[in-house]
């Protein structure tokens, strides 16, 4: 019996090649491979270094510690902080107040955004923002350098401060709001209770940010001032001048009032420290009887860091008989007396008013 032959092998499918190895063909699909995802990684770790760690986003993190009311953690992002040294070296004055340096200042921040950052000669890197500040548009320059590694992450540091200073003088009131925020020259001023009220009052604030300034108190007040701090290291003086409350001078009204009514008590043809009198050349008969005819309508005025009634005009009436030397006779006067008065107003430390009036030029 003859051995079994074997099968006859199928013939391939027409139409369908036999597979056959490229193996360039797989080294350059695997090169292209990696060399896409490589390039994934690096467009990757780039907007993450752009979104983390870049002085962009350094920039970033201080503005928003500042939107979100976090005063005392913005203070102490790298070089925010700075020493009074420093202060004097870039012509600030040394002796500002941090009173300000607190969330109950800060005014809102918003629509933050990075608008270009520019590497510079030195090394540092200049970052420009825009934003909005209590509502006003603005846009800062913050200068940033390299302040070693964390691994393999860069960090960085404010090269400049973004600390700015108010030098703010406040005339007509020891007391002042900042963004709602109760002041008192006497506790933020280097002289403490023996300030001049006339000196101005510098007060460290951040940049960016809306300061308003304003007074309101039951003496004197002012409309809000606002005031951009949108450089750093920059010295912003700022000076406001209040006004008398309408209470304020309905006081003074009284007093004055006051005062003149005290006066016509005196019988005498010139009352003492009066700015009203009558002079006679004949004797009297009987004592003058004064009386306050037209009080004057006062109006306080500033004068300097104090107040004052400027000159103001009224009529006072006198009633007295006087005896001629020459023959005896009698003559009955009964008429006003015009008068002009002006008044000092000075304010104690515990908010009381000290008021003197007198004739002009006395």
């Amino acid at each position: 019996m003859p051995p079994p032959q074997p099968e006859p092998s199928a013939p391939p499918a027409p139409g369908i090649p036999p597979r056959k190895g490229h193996p360039v063909r797989d080294l350059i699909a695997i090169g292209l491979t990696v060399v896409v995802l490589l390039a994934a990684l690096a467009v990757g770790g780039f907007f993450v270094y752009r979104a983390l760690y870049s002085p962009s986003a350094f920039v970033q993190h201080y503005l928003s510690l500042l939107a979100s009311g976090h005063a005392a953690d913005a203070l102490k992002v790298p070089g925010v902080a700075i020493d009074r040294s420093e202060l004097e070296k870039n012509g600030l004055p040394k002796n500002a107040s941090e009173a300000l340096l607190r969330q109950a200042a800060l005014s809102t921040l918003s629509d933050v955004q990075v608008v270009s950052e520019t590497r510079e000669d030195d090394g540092d890197t200049a970052v420009a923002v825009t934003y909005k500040a209590g509502g006003y548009a603005g846009v800062t320059t913050f200068e940033v350098s390299p302040d070693g590694r964390a691994g393999f992450i860069p960090t960085w540091r404010f090269a400049r401060s973004p600390l700015a200073v108010i030098d703010l003088s406040v005339h007509g009131s020891m007391t002042f709001q900042v963004n709602d925020f109760r002041l008192d020259k006497r506790q933020v001023a280097l002289a403490g209770t023996a300030v001049d009220p006339a000196d101005p009052v510098p007060m460290l604030v951040f940049s960016p940010g809306l300061y308003s300034v304003r007074v309101d108190t039951t003496i004197s007040y002012s409309p809000g001032l606002a005031v951009l701090s949108d450089a750093p290291m920059k010295d912003v003086p700022v000076e406001v001048q209040t006004k008398p409350t309408d209470k304020f001078v309905a006081v003074v009204q009284d007093r004055v009032d006051d005062f003149l009514e005290q006066c016509a008590t005196q019988q005498v043809l010139q009352p003492t420290g009066c700015p009203f009198g009558y002079v006679v050349h004949n004797r009297l008969d009987g004592l003058p009887q004064w009386s306050i005819d037209k009080a004057p309508k006062v109006t306080v005025v500033p004068s300097g860091e104090g107040w004052a009634i400027p000159e103001t005009k009224g009529d006072a009436h006198i009633v007295v008989d006087i005896q001629s030397i020459y023959d005896g006779s009698i003559t009955h006067l009964d008429e006003d007396v015009p008068f002009t008065l002006v008044g000092t107003i000075d304010i104690s430390a515990n908010g009381a008013a000290s008021i003197r009036v007198s004739e002009p030029g006395s």
